[in-house]
């Protein structure tokens, strides 16, 4: 019994971190022209630092994205 209630929580949490995983990258301004920045300008890629709201949306994306995959691994060891 005890073991569900975790899994179900931590279920939850999962389904929550990937709807905040979600809205954070959808947050981000895009880095380049998409596939255009492929044609050898790779400055386009790789011009500047982030700054400001992108900078710190980009560091909840690594956290959020780190917390899922850990939790959905754990779920995944759980049920097996």
């Amino acid at each position: 019994m005890r073991g569900e209630i975790l899994l179900t929580v931590l279920m939850v949490l999962d389904a929550i971190i990937s709807i905040g995983l979600i809205a954070a990258v959808l947050g981000q301004e895009a880095k380049s022209g998409g596939m255009g920045g492929m044609d050898g300008g790779a400055d386009a890629v790789f011009s500047g630092k982030a700054r400001g709201m992108d900078a710190l949306l980009a560091r909840v994306t690594v956290v959020l994205a780190v917390l899922f995959a850990v939790i959905t691994i754990v779920i995944a060891k759980l049920t097996s």
